[in-house]
């Protein structure tokens, strides 16, 4: 990875069914954030009608296929990413999980330096729903 990759954040993952909240930056989006308290951070949810499990092979099968990304952690309900950009090499973690029982797969993207990502991860999360929902 470039000079710009940053640390690996510590403390993702998928606990009691809530991701790690975005800090007051502008370059994270979080489906587990509260829709009306963190509205700048929070993000819907991919929802799928399909079985469990196809929507999970689907999107992990998907998300993997996308360009400069790397799988850090696999998991049957979870996966973690690392998107980097084009160029300079920055890093974007990516988390995915799946909660069957509500039909839908969160998400949280978030840059690993910098203040603003002038809406590059919420607009890739917005690509990733496009194409799993196509």
């Amino acid at each position: 990875m470039g000079l710009l990759a940053g640390k690996r954040p510590e403390g993702l993952g998928f606990t009691s069914n809530q991701f790690k909240p975005c800090s007051w930056k502008p370059n994270c989006v979080n489906s587990t954030a509260d829709s009306q308290a963190d509205a700048k951070h929070h993000i819907d949810p991919l929802r799928f009608k399909a079985d469990a499990a196809q929507a999970w092979k689907a999107l992990t099968t998907m998300v993997k296929a996308r360009p400069r990304t790397k799988v850090v952690k696999e998991e049957a309900q979870y996966l973690y990413c690392e998107f980097s950009s084009k160029g300079l090499g920055y890093v974007d973690d990516v988390e995915f999980a799946l909660d069957p029982a509500a039909g839908v797969i969160h998400v949280r993207s978030a840059s690993r330096l910098g203040i603003r990502d002038f809406g590059v991860n919420r607009a890739r999360i917005e690509s990733i729903r496009k194409q799993f929902l196509g």
